[in-house]
């Protein structure tokens, strides 16, 4: 695992060794390694540095005692806007001496207003060529997107940072097939998947609760908070399946509405736990109302609360079928490009998994498990109604699922 590197960080390399024409944004789920890549890139880069995180104290704000001394206790900085206007202009004095420099805070998204005075900085450093690059990270995407495309807009490039693939996972971690479907893409759990009650604890305790208690809840406005908590629970249930709104809300008995439910739904796919993957019918206004699918994006987040053993999950046909059925799910939307839309389609007893739509072309994707019995017709009724570019087949009979999930959505519609 240490010498291993996610594409990101020769992206990042890249645009480090450019002159600084924009801000460099990752932002991304809890743990999928943004700084550790920004810190792979810089230790390749022929510039000095300076890391700040937000979130974490300076050194200089606590003393570690040894046994014979007192603690003592400073009190803690504020991370406001003149404490990052201190710190950028200390890093611009030092881009100005060295001839370069590298500016990085990460969870930028907690400093107030951060978006607006990182603007006029930037502004400035641009009207006098200041050779400083500066790359900010975040782990709310919502805000982080609201922030730059209200304030920064044309200011900056993103290098977009996603869940672990099956490939990048056995690459590090050696994981095979059946592993990474149960135990997911989160290389920080890796040390406990032979300990299932730390790995439970540390998927539920350390990376679900924080996403929607620090992510969401602090940072965007929600007015039903425990509906935001426990329709994330029903989704990881029911991941694989498609159900209703009206359903939803007769299971989390609650007093919400289906726009409500809609919109905590994109915030949690927005945070990289949950989609509910939208019907494909041709019409924009037909597909917003549909039932969706629900989808958790990453496999951990849906095993984890199941009750399962690694052994149990694989014994139950079931089970594994939809485990399956969501690993596919989870890997076409974690690695659609931005003008890619992935949907379901089903028509009454016809159903398709998947339908991937970029502009007027769409493929259908149906996966195959060995655990789930096969749409009677279902392909074939939709290649009559649509006429897709392609139909896929993935798992037995058709492209193997270790193969499909090596390439991203996108690869399909260059091959069709």
């Amino acid at each position: 695992m240490a010498s291993f590197q996610r594409p990101q960080v020769a992206t990042l390399y890249r645009r480090l060794t450019e002159p600084p024409r924009r801000l460099i944004t990752l932002f991304g789920p809890r743990q999928t390694g943004k700084t550790t890549i920004v810190r792979q890139a810089l230790r390749q880069i022929d510039l000095e540095s300076r890391y700040l995180a937000v979130d974490e104290p300076d050194s200089t704000e606590f003393r570690v005692p040894s046994a014979a001394t007192e603690a003592t206790f400073l009190a803690p900085q504020v991370r406001d806007a003149e404490w990052l206007v201190r710190h950028w202009e200390e890093a611009r004095r030092e881009a100005e001496q060295l001839g370069g420099f590298v500016l990085v805070f990460d969870e930028i998204q907690k400093v107030p207003q951060w978006s607006e005075t990182i603007k006029g900085l930037w502004d400035a450093d641009r009207a006098r060529d200041c050779p400083l690059h500066v790359v900010i990270l975040g782990s709310a995407p919502l805000l982080m997107q609201s922030g730059l495309s209200e304030s920064l807009a044309g200011r900056f490039e993103s290098i977009r940072v996603t869940h672990w693939s099956f490939d990048e996972m056995s690459a590090a971690f050696d994981f095979d097939l059946p592993r990474y479907l149960y135990f997911g893409g989160y290389p920080g759990a890796v040390p406990f998947v032979r300990d299932p009650d730390r790995w439970r604890d540390y998927i539920l305790g350390a990376l679900v609760e924080p996403n929607i208690e620090r992510d969401l809840l602090a940072m965007t406005r929600v007015d039903k908070p425990a509906l935001l908590k426990r329709l994330f629970e029903l989704g990881a249930v029911y991941s694989g399946q498609i159900l209703s709104y009206t359903k939803m809300l007769g299971q989390l008995q609650d007093a919400g509405n289906t726009t409500t439910l809609a919109r905590y739904l994109d915030l949690l796919a927005s945070a990289g736990l949950l989609v509910g993957v939208p019907k494909y019918a041709g019409r924009v206004h037909r597909v917003r109302a549909s039932s969706p699918k629900l989808n958790v994006l990453n496999t951990a987040l849906m095993t984890a609360g199941s009750g399962y053993s690694f052994a149990e999950a694989q014994a139950d046909r079931s089970f594994w079928g939809r485990i399956v059925e969501s690993t596919v799910g989870a890997h076409l939307f974690n690695t659609a490009a931005s003008d890619i839309r992935l949907h379901y389609w089903r028509d009454g007893s016809h159903e398709v998994d998947f339908v991937l739509q970029r502009g007027a072309r769409i493929i259908a994707i149906e996966v195959k498990s060995g655990a789930k019995r096969m749409p009677l017709g279902g392909m074939d009724e939709f290649e009559q109604r649509f006429s897709p570019h392609s139909s896929l087949l993935v798992g037995e009979g058709g492209i193997p699922l270790n193969e499909f999930l090596t390439v991203p959505a996108h690869y399909w519609f260059e091959e069709a």
